[in-house]
């Protein structure tokens, strides 16, 4: 016994010491220099910016707005393999959620806005690749293996999501007492005031006029009644109070860089680095120029080759995307193929503002809608919206305009030119007048609605070509993939590596257990 009371007072004396051993590391191993967490509107900061597809990479070649002709610069070959998947970004929007609502509650600022983040962010995931985990997604090591929700579920909860930012919002405003620091793109541009209901309101009408680009997106799935796409359309449109969306471009959610730390892709700085050797693509310049579309002056320089005056549409060519690089260098050498604008894009640091979701498009947006049924309405007129409103974009005037062209080999020297331009003009051309609420019609709405797209909205243009064939997209030899145009994206290979079970199950029911980029997801089914 006395063995066993020895023991035990040993045995208590090593746990005392253990614990007091364990509080004390757990003192010393924290930092009190270094934070344990990090503020919602920091989170945020980081998030917004991940959410910007700036213009001069790929986007802009699988859009077919621009392309290179000079393969130490790069081809104008589409993807053959995986897609970059934007999950840590979605870890970032829960972590700002969490800590938001450490300070303010459940609904807040952060929280609305986090609705919306998911929403955008998974609907932009899923046009890549098709299914892809959501429901049991963003657990950790809770389920380190989560199950694929199929596109069509992805859908579905991304619109109620944005019904349940645009709620939240809603009550935010109301209330009249909430901040949003952090916040670049409304919060610090926009309101001098710093008033936080300035900005909410701005990012409401961001969340209904991106609701209507979603319903677009699913224009092939119009009869499934699970989805209600026409009622879900037309709910936005009746009821403006609920659903506010945006009234001009002064609501863009639009990326504004400036001459110090956040330039324009393509500056002065790199002027000789890619002007010489970046076209205008054909898909979007021959349009342009084919509908004696001023626009073409302000993206484009006169291919001068050719030997028709600066001013004259002729002058503007771009080069098909589908010819190989080789081709193109040569005939971009030979002048016979229009370069980017140098006095647009190369004069200084700020170039054009890059929409992330523009007005113009919604106005679009309205007019495919009107034109297909789903809703009351003009949809010439909002055809006609959404025209001007990128003419004034490019700062197209109707009468009187000047453009500027690059005169020598020689950065900063120009040569400018008046010309003239009547809206008039433009919309009574039959190609342009709208047709009506018919198939001519619809191929003008999406025309114009490409061409809004230009150099923005990330690959918008290209899930547009994918959806509906408009415009007919240049293929060969230049675009790799033996001539086809991809219409997916692989998974990432760690998918196959550490969620196998589930990638297999999402891959055989999706693609026939043949992860193609050639292959057909639901949405375009």
């Amino acid at each position: 016994m006395k063995t066993n009371k020895i023991t035990g007072i040993l045995f208590l004396t090593m746990v005392i010491a253990f614990s007091s051993c364990t509080k004390t590391f757990e003192k010393y191993a924290v930092n009190p220099n270094q934070p344990t967490s990090v503020p919602a509107y920091l989170l945020l900061r980081q998030i917004e910016n991940d959410l910007v597809v700036f213009p001069g990479g790929d986007a802009d070649k699988f859009c077919q707005f621009t392309l290179s002709t000079y393969t130490y610069y790069g081809t104008n070959e589409y993807w053959t393999g995986a897609a970059n998947l934007e999950y840590g970004t979605l870890r970032n929007v829960v972590a700002m959620e969490k800590e938001a609502a450490k300070t303010s509650g459940d609904v807040n600022p952060y929280s609305a806005l986090a609705n919306f983040f998911k929403a955008y962010i998974f609907v932009n995931m899923s046009l890549k690749v098709g299914d892809l985990p959501m429901t049991d997604a963003l657990k950790g090591l809770e389920n380190p293996t989560p199950k694929y929700d199929t596109q069509k579920q992805i859908f579905m909860q991304s619109l109620q999501l944005l019904e349940d930012a645009n709620t939240q919002l809603g009550s935010l405003i109301a209330s009249s007492n909430t901040s949003l620091l952090g916040d670049f793109y409304f919060y610090e541009r926009i309101s001098n005031a710093k008033d936080p209901l300035t900005a909410l309101k701005q990012w409401q009408k961001v969340v209904n006029t991106y609701k209507l680009r979603v319903l677009i997106e699913l224009s092939k799935k119009e009869s499934d009644p699970e989805l209600n796409i026409k009622q879900k359309f037309a709910d936005v449109l009746n009821n403006p109070t609920k659903y506010p969306i945006m009234s001009d471009l002064g609501d863009n959610w639009e990326y504004v860089y400036n001459d110090a730390y956040n330039q324009y892709p393509n500056n002065k700085n790199n002027y000789g680095f890619d002007a010489l050797r970046l076209c205008v693509a054909a898909t979007w310049l021959n349009t342009l120029s084919g509908l004696n579309d001023l626009r073409a002056m302000k993206v484009a320089d006169p291919a001068r080759g050719l030997g028709f005056p600066d001013t004259s549409f002729k002058s503007f060519v771009g080069g098909p995307n589908g010819e190989d690089v080789s081709v193109l260098g040569g005939k971009n050498v030979a002048g016979l193929y229009s370069t980017i604008g140098r006095k647009r894009y190369y004069d200084g640091f700020k170039g054009e503002n890059t929409f992330i979701v523009g007005y113009p498009e919604m106005c679009l947006n309205i007019a495919e809608a009107i034109n297909r049924g789903w809703v009351a309405g003009s949809a010439d007129t909002w055809y006609q919206k959404g025209i001007k409103a990128m003419f004034a974009f490019y700062g197209v005037n109707d009468g009187a305009n000047t453009v500027s062209f690059l005169k020598t080999a020689a950065p900063g020297d120009y040569v400018t030119y008046s010309v003239t331009f009547n809206y008039s003009d433009y919309f009574s051309q039959p190609s342009v007048q709208y047709a009506g609420n018919n198939a001519a019609g619809l191929n003008q709405i999406l025309t114009q609605r490409y061409l809004a797209l230009a150099r923005n909205s990330g690959f918008e243009a290209y899930y547009q070509w994918r959806r509906t064939g408009v415009p007919a997209f240049s293929t060969g030899p230049g675009i790799g993939n033996s001539g086809v145009i991809p219409l997916r994206y692989q998974y990432p290979a760690s998918e196959l590596s550490t969620n196998k079970d589930n990638y297999t199950a999402a891959v055989t029911s999706q693609y026939g257990g043949n992860d193609n980029i050639n292959a057909q997801m639901w949405i375009i089914k």
